[in-house]
């Protein structure tokens, strides 16, 4: 489902981009759908006068839109969710290349998509999430589950829960493995997590942590930032679930654990560009990064920003190993993992 967040005043989507006050209007596309956002476009707004009319959808529908509208999208920045598919949206010419020195200096370069010979690029990361590992600490030891590898192992058999192997948060991950591992490994790798599942692939990363807590699962994928949120809940019930799950950044001791990328990119025919840019500088700004870790979860990546989220400190004593492969190489692979997962029944 499409939603709209757009001024009373305008009776059409984006309609208000022909007023003469153009210079004063910002059209966003964004996968990001949690209310703690709220309070980046409302400050946007405040600091700079720049009202923001948005769509909300997904990654995948967002990039559909984009090319089903072509030149006539009154689109400005796009902000995704998933690293594979800021790729996707680059490759296939969604995006323009952008120059500034704020984004280039505050966000390190592997977050950067494809840098042109003119130091241009097409789309930069905001925050991160890492791809974890709970468990039930009355039944499972952490050291059977401190790498990827370990959930397809026969030693977790009826004990893994897991959304989807489709959705792109696991395609991602996936992606990655395969470029760690190559494509044999990886695919009885993906077997062998089938033939360990406690439960046919349903429901998002909040449910496999609550089925870890109720028992129903030993071990489960999540990202990091729906673990911090029942971490820092007040309701007894997720206090409940916290004491009984513990969390494993996985690969500490090879190649890191995986790490999806939340970013923006300036839309390739956006009619407000100078205001897109001022906005994508803003989010590499400490409010707005502060705002990325406190506000939900995710770890900011512009440099020189401190973290001061509790939940994010607790789980990883306040630094962890990521791997550090190319956005590119895991969007690639994504084709073949999903082959991959129809030939395993990996549903």
């Amino acid at each position: 489902m499409i939603k709209k967040h757009i001024p009373a005043a305008c009776a059409i989507l984006f309609a208000c981009t022909a007023v003469s006050a153009q210079d004063q209007i910002l059209n966003i596309y964004s996968a990001r759908h949690y209310p703690s956002d709220e309070a980046l476009y409302s400050t946007f707004t405040k600091t700079t006068g720049i009202k923001i009319n948005r769509v909300d959808a997904d990654d995948a529908g967002i990039l559909a839109r984009l090319k089903a509208e072509g030149t006539a999208s009154p689109a400005d920045i796009i902000l995704l969710v998933d690293a594979a598919r800021l790729w996707k949206g680059e490759v296939e010419g969604l995006f323009q290349p952008i120059k500034s020195k704020i984004l280039t200096e505050a966000i390190p370069a592997q977050l950067h998509g494809k840098t042109t010979a003119d130091g241009a690029s097409q789309w930069f990361g905001f925050s991160t999430r890492a791809r974890v590992i709970v468990y039930n600490k009355d039944n499972v030891q952490k050291q059977d589950v401190d790498t990827y590898e370990e959930l397809g192992d026969p030693k977790n058999k009826g004990k893994l829960c897991i959304r989807s192997g489709s959705h792109p948060y696991n395609l991602s991950l996936f992606g990655a493995v395969l470029e760690h591992l190559g494509e044999e490994k990886t695919q009885a790798w993906l077997k062998g997590m089938v033939d360990n599942m406690a439960r046919t692939p349903k429901g998002g990363d909040t449910d496999q942590i609550k089925g870890v807590a109720s028992g129903e699962c030993g071990i489960a994928v999540t990202n990091s930032y729906y673990l911090a949120r029942i971490m820092r809940s007040d309701k007894p019930e997720d206090k409940a679930i916290i004491e009984r799950v513990g969390v494993v950044f996985p690969n500490q001791a090879s190649w890191g654990t995986h790490v999806n990328i939340a970013g923006g990119a300036v839309a390739k025919h956006a009619k407000n560009q100078a205001n897109a840019v001022k906005f994508l500088e803003y989010l590499a700004s400490a409010p707005a990064q502060d705002q990325f870790a406190n506000g939900n979860n995710e770890w900011p990546v512009a440099k020189g920003v401190k973290i001061n989220n509790p939940a994010l400190q607790a789980m990883t004593g306040g630094s962890f190993k990521s791997e550090t492969i190319p956005i590119s190489v895991v969007g690639m692979n994504q084709v073949k993992v999903q082959q991959m997962l129809d030939r395993v029944g990996f549903r």
